[in-house]
């Protein structure tokens, strides 16, 4: 049993059924008796109806990508401070504040734990991912616009995405100071040097 009580079911508009089960999924996620992530108790949570869920998202794991994604661009916005450094730092400082909440955390993991899952939740997956990968391509464009010459953008996500992940993943905490400028010195002085393309 969780502690809340299921949202009573009353007729809502697509944006109010989203914004409903987005919530849902993150009380479960973060529910200290750990309860079921399954679409039922999602649906249960939210106040709507079970297909109304699998209408919109198709699955559990596209739903937790939708999540994860939308709470990140809520929380890891694009500044644009006027330098590809300043962007990149701004970006991994956002990044460390978002993930490494004992919220983001769990839902990170929520998502690595729901992989692989069928082909067709691998492609939602992937949609809903590719709006980060978007973003990450923003900064490299703006940079470009300005002169400057960004790393591909393969070694931005192995650099400065993937660490961030791997850290919420394993529960490890970044360093109190200076992690994210770490990262974004490792990025641009990697022995790679700089998008030659």
């Amino acid at each position: 049993m969780t502690s809340k009580q299921p949202t009573p079911r009353i007729r809502k508009s697509p944006e109010q059924v989203r914004s409903a089960v987005h919530q849902a999924v993150i009380d479960l996620v973060s529910d200290p008796e750990g309860a079921d992530l399954t679409i039922p108790a999602i649906a249960q949570r939210a106040g709507v109806n079970h297909t109304s869920i699998y209408r919109r998202w198709g699955s559990r794991e596209a739903l937790l990508a939708d999540v994860v994604t939308t709470r990140l661009e809520r929380d890891w916005p694009l500044k644009d401070t006027g330098t590809l450094r300043g962007d990149l730092t701004a970006w991994a400082e956002a990044g460390v504040a978002s993930i490494h909440t004992p919220e983001g955390r769990l839902l990170v993991r929520a998502v690595a734990l729901s992989m692989p899952g069928s082909a067709h939740a691998q492609e939602e997956r992937a949609h809903h991912f590719q709006r980060r990968v978007h973003a990450i391509e923003r900064i490299r464009d703006r940079a470009a616009a300005r002169g400057e010459n960004p790393p591909p953008l393969e070694r931005i996500l192995d650099l400065l995405i993937a660490p961030l992940y791997l850290r919420a993943i394993f529960g490890i905490d970044p360093p109190a100071t200076g992690y994210p400028e770490l990262l974004v010195d490792r990025l641009l002085n990697s022995s790679d040097g700089p998008d030659s393309a």
